[in-house]
């Protein structure tokens, strides 16, 4: 799904407005999904979220929470519904990095498989109960602030400081999935990954809702920056916001001679490789994506791949949110 542009307008283009009735009706519906009765798992449940459909940088934070969850002593497994997986297996099942790819379980579960045990399944407390069977004792939904079926100890959401919520419409007239004042009583903590005042704007109203902020950012590898400063490049992405790695290319200095974006998720074929490899041979220049996008590319196809890590700007504050979760047993 490639995101409309209206969506991120800071006020109702004309489509938004005749579509706010349908997004009216599906928000309420969501919200009132949110509000279900759920499972309470035996340990912990830790749910990185979005407040808004894609782009947020909902899996790099779960991703830095797992690895805060290692350094406290825990032994954290990942859940993951697999979205975009083509060929489904029975759920629930592990992800195997060196044997699954994404068309069998979703390119973000394979991100994941890399930091911890990932189970995936559309049955979140089937996914539970075999993580635990396997020895994890706190669990990460990777998405799922919108899914009832777990009830969850911690909920950190997630929102892009250069988008914010948009236009602050429900789906499909804007990018929410469920009306904002309605979402706050489900966050534990608000994190607003990079700067913009779309960000600060909902981080107001986060705190105003009562709910703490914190904030953080989207470290890029320099060690393969240095690699490519004095090449040219192609750049690409099927990514929630291509633009935002567009944007970090060239916050690096790095010379970008062209750039191509595809819909999130996007399933490359060989229409898609071809044109990816022509138009960088006939600008000399080296072909670039996101670690999401080189797991759904086959193995072979040459690209460079720039990977990001999140930076949590106050480690402690996390930390002690993440310590509550065990404190009440």
């Amino acid at each position: 799904m490639r995101a409309p542009t209206f969506w991120w307008q800071p006020t109702a283009s004309v489509a938004a407005t005749l579509l706010r009735p349908v997004g009216a009706i599906y928000g309420g519906l969501t919200a009132h999904r949110m509000a279900r009765p759920g499972w309470r798992a035996p340990v912990p449940v830790i749910c990185i979220g979005n407040l808004v459909a894609g782009g947020a940088g909902k899996t790099p934070t779960a991703i830095a929470i797992a690895r805060l969850l290692i350094d406290m002593g825990h032994r954290p497994a990942f859940l993951s519904r697999g979205y975009g997986r083509r060929n489904p297996k029975r759920d629930p099942f592990v992800v195997d990095p060196d044997h699954h790819a994404a068309e069998d379980c979703g390119d973000e579960p394979l991100l994941l498989a890399r930091v911890a045990p990932t189970i995936v399944a559309a049955d979140r407390p089937a996914a539970a109960r075999l993580a635990i069977e396997a020895g994890a004792d706190v669990l990460v939904l990777d998405d799922g602030l919108q899914n009832p079926a777990l009830l969850k100890d911690v909920s950190i959401a997630v929102v892009d400081g250069g988008s914010g919520i948009g236009n602050g419409l429900c789906l499909p007239a804007g990018p929410l999935r469920a009306p904002i004042m309605r979402q706050w009583r489900f966050v534990s903590m608000l994190c607003v990954i990079g700067g913009g005042q779309p960000g600060e704007a909902v981080a107001g109203e986060a705190e105003r809702a009562g709910i703490p902020v914190t904030t953080g950012r989207l470290d890029p590898d320099m060690e393969t920056a240095a690699m490519v400063r004095h090449r040219r490049l192609l750049a690409f992405a099927g990514i929630g916001r291509p633009e935002k790695f567009f944007a970090t290319l060239d916050a690096l200095g790095l010379t970008v001679a062209d750039r191509l974006s595809f819909p999130d998720h996007h399933v490359y074929g060989r229409g898609d490789l071809a044109r990816l490899t022509q138009a960088a041979e006939q600008i000399d220049a080296t072909l670039i994506t996101t670690e999401k996008d080189r797991v759904r590319l086959p193995p072979r196809f040459e690209t460079m791949t720039l990977p990001v890590r999140l930076a949590f700007d106050d480690t402690a504050a996390i930390q002690a949110r993440l310590a509550e979760a065990f404190s009440r047993g």
